[in-house]
């Protein structure tokens, strides 16, 4: 375990008064896993130790994991962009590297601001509002008796609520896309189109194989509607 280094002196005093205790925990990697199988099997433990702290009730309500993968790390908090930087010391060590970062800054509107519904999430950013919510997480919730993956079999059902009113719009709609991915074993790129199609039925100059496509997955997922920017 490590508690990063952080400065909030240039919050303010929501911010403050709202600031978490933020520590980071090290997971070594077993030879006999592959570098995906890992961040899957990282992923049920982040579920188990989520669903494991709702149980406590209100003592650990404000229990959030930002990130529990071996390919990402997310800072995030209820800060500006440029106090991002200020507040994580590990962004400004001169020997912090990584093949690639994506910053975020959005101003929240249909949530009130606070630490955990900050973003980035743990797969994508998002700006905009998800118009379609409430029939999204109806129909996610709807197949958690059906569900299995082929990865973790009878362990499935610990990766479930699939959807979650403790999580806003970006957020569900986060919670979708780990979940088509790390347990549905889909690549990133295909889940995002899954969840949010072109307009595809009327567009003359789409390519045979896309219409089909979107017309296949029509049937699998129902288009998660009103989104304004996707980053992943």
């Amino acid at each position: 375990w490590r508690k990063p280094p952080v400065d909030n002196s240039t919050l303010g005093a929501m911010s403050v008064e709202t600031e978490p205790l933020i520590e980071q925990i090290f997971v070594g990697k077993p030879e006999s896993l592959s570098a995906l199988d890992f961040d899957r099997e990282l992923y049920i433990a982040r579920r188990v130790a989520e669903n494991a702290a709702k149980a406590e009730g209100p003592a650990l309500d404000d229990f959030y994991a930002c990130s529990l993968s071996g390919r990402t790390i997310t800072y995030k908090g209820q800060l500006t962009t440029a106090q991002v930087f200020e507040y994580y010391g590990d962004l400004r060590a001169e020997d912090y590297m990584s093949h690639m970062a994506l910053v975020h800054s959005r101003f929240s509107t249909n949530t009130f601001p606070s630490w955990p519904r900050a973003q980035p999430n743990r797969m994508l950013c998002h700006n905009g509002e998800i118009n379609t919510l409430r029939g999204n997480k109806n129909m996610l919730t709807s197949r958690e008796g059906v569900a299995m993956s082929e990865y973790f079999k009878e362990r499935t059902p610990q990766l479930f609520p699939l959807a979650s009113d403790d999580h806003s719009d970006s957020g569900n709609f986060d919670m979708c896309v780990e979940m088509l991915t790390l347990a549905g074993g889909r690549p990133l790129h295909e889940a995002v189109m899954m969840m949010i199609p072109e307009a595809w039925e009327r567009a003359p100059d789409l390519p045979q194989w896309k219409r089909d496509f979107y017309e296949y997955h029509a049937c699998v997922m129902e288009p998660w509607d009103g989104p304004a920017m996707m980053a992943f």
